[in-house]
């Protein structure tokens, strides 16, 4: 860590073997002191292959102790980590309030100031939705003992090696193509590539504090989404319904079996809950603009893509 105590700003980025951690990695790779936070030998050698000028640390447990170890120096952290599905070996408090108290924690008497912490659409405290409401009191939590902070919240993210675009991507190509509730439910994406440079705008502007909701600039059902992408990929799937309640009664049973459940409960209600956002003001205060979701899909479904 020597080599870097010298060198300002240092920003530490915590989960940065995921897709959107490494997407900002890449995008800040020379403009910043960077540090990269991973919780195995097996994501750190991840994050050294993509090349960039990071120093790459373990972050085995998000606990106080842990962190302390990997704040020095540190004044800005992203903090990437979420969960959407609990396993047996996950649960949202531990990936949502825990870590971030942790982390708060760990900031005190440190250089850290400033965390921007990635959310998601729909976080609300009073949400009977247990995914949702652990998001908010994260950010709750987060905005209380470091008020300069930053909380931004994404909807569907659309991108290289993205769950949301994977599945995309396989429907598309399907005779078949079977949706809850029949692919009523409105998504709002914002593509990977303006998810980055919103985090990087949060950097570089210490007057964006709270909570900002940015999407992209449309809004659709989900079966019109895939349609547009089936377009791209030469496919012509029909749609079929899977209607919610049996989907429901699917996840309930299969909570029931397993100890790591493809479909829960509280991830099913996050999938059926309607993304319809006005994050205009949000976007100016960072001084940027969505692409259009037509440029996003030619880009990631398109013949460059493919």
């Amino acid at each position: 860590m020597q080599g870097y105590a010298a060198r300002v700003p240092r920003c530490l980025v915590s989960g940065a073997n995921g897709v959107l951690g490494r997407a900002l990695l890449q995008h800040l790779s020379g403009e910043r002191s960077l540090r990269a936070a991973v919780r195995s030998e097996r994501a750190a050698n991840t994050v050294r292959g993509l090349g960039v000028d990071a120093e790459v640390v373990l972050l085995p447990a998000y606990t106080a102790e842990h962190w302390t170890r990997v704040l020095d120096g540190v004044d800005t952290v992203v903090h990437t980590v979420g969960i959407l599905k609990e396993g047996s070996t996950s649960r949202y408090r531990d990936a949502h309030e825990n870590s971030v108290a942790a982390l708060c924690d760990a900031a005190v008497g440190t250089a850290c100031r400033r965390v921007v912490y990635l959310s998601i659409v729909g976080a609300e405290r009073d949400s009977p939705n247990p995914c949702l409401a652990s998001k908010a009191r994260a950010e709750a939590l987060l905005l209380e003992a470091l008020p300069e902070s930053v909380v931004l919240r994404f909807p569907m993210v659309l991108g290289a090696g993205d769950p949301a675009s994977a599945a995309l991507r396989a429907r598309a190509g399907t005779r078949r193509a079977w949706l809850l509730d029949g692919g009523r439910v409105f998504d709002q994406p914002i593509d990977a590539r303006d998810a980055v440079a919103a985090i990087a705008a949060a950097l570089r502007h210490p007057d964006a504090t709270g909570i900002l909701e940015l999407a992209g600039p449309e809004a659709l059902p989900y079966r019109d989404l895939l349609r547009r992408v089936a377009r791209r990929v030469g496919g012509t799937p029909a749609v079929a319904t899977l209607p919610a309640p049996l989907a429901r009664c699917a996840a309930w049973v299969a909570e029931r079996l397993l100890r790591d459940p493809p479909l829960t409960g509280a991830m099913l209600d996050v999938l059926l809950r309607d993304d319809r956002v006005d994050s205009a003001a949000a976007w100016d205060l960072l001084g940027l603009r969505p692409r259009p979701l037509d440029d996003t899909l030619d880009h990631w479904f398109g013949d460059a893509a493919a």
